[in-house]
Parts: structure tokens; sequence; C-alpha cells
């Protein structure tokens, strides 16, 4: 896997988280991936739980921005640095961090996303 490879799988689960599509969703994963929405937490594992999840949970178009810059692949890992910034219902910028497992036709087999709530800035 090379930064090309993580480049275009992020901008297909961008695609993907824009539009909520089952298909398009489950199309980014393995058959038995694992996507962590925490880095402590349960998984969901396999792909129909992934599609089930992520729509369970889903942002609806034209609510977010993301912003993302890859830090490093290594092997089958990549880690991605981003900024979620949700303008609906009201303003809240994300920072991110996603560890991404490729396989080799570039679907992820497991996912990460570690996230935190910026601080308001003041006036």
């Amino acid at each position: 896997m090379d930064e090309h490879a993580v480049i275009h799988w992020v901008d297909a689960y961008e695609v993907a988280w824009g539009n909520n599509d089952p298909d398009q969703i489950g199309a980014l994963f393995t058959e038995d991936a694992v996507y962590y929405t925490e880095p402590f937490g349960e998984p969901w594992r396999g792909r129909a739980a992934i599609v089930a999840g992520w729509l369970e949970n889903r942002d609806e178009y034209g609510t977010w921005d993301f912003d993302e810059k890859v830090l490093a692949v290594a092997g089958d890992l990549a880690f991605v640095q981003g900024e979620t910034v949700y303008m609906e219902p009201t303003t809240k910028t994300y920072h991110n961090l996603w560890v991404i497992r490729l396989d080799e036709e570039g679907q992820c087999s497991e996912f990460t996303e570690w996230w935190m709530l910026a601080p308001e800035l003041p006036g």
C-alpha cells in the first residue's frame, strides 16, 4: 500500500459519508473488517455490522466538512489526520486520527478513529 491508495480510500470514504449509500459503505470494507468508533470501545465486526452501525449513526450530507492529511504509511497500515467541522445544529470542530489497515485490493480490514472535540475559543 502507498499514499495514493490511502488517499483513494479516504476519498471513497468521504463519498460514502456524504451519500450514506449502503453499497458504497460496504465496498470500503472487507467482509470480516472491524471498525472501532473509538479506540477502546467494542467495534462493529463484519461488513454488515459496519454498514448498519454507520447508518444508525449517519451524518446528513451538507452538515459537515472534512479535511485530511496522510501522516504515514507503513506496510498495510496508514495514519490519517483529519479535521471535521459540523455546521448543524451548531458549529463544532473535531480533530481526528484514523488508523487504517488496507488489504491488497484496497479494502479496509481494520479501522480505528480517534477524535476529540476542539475547545471553543473565546469571542
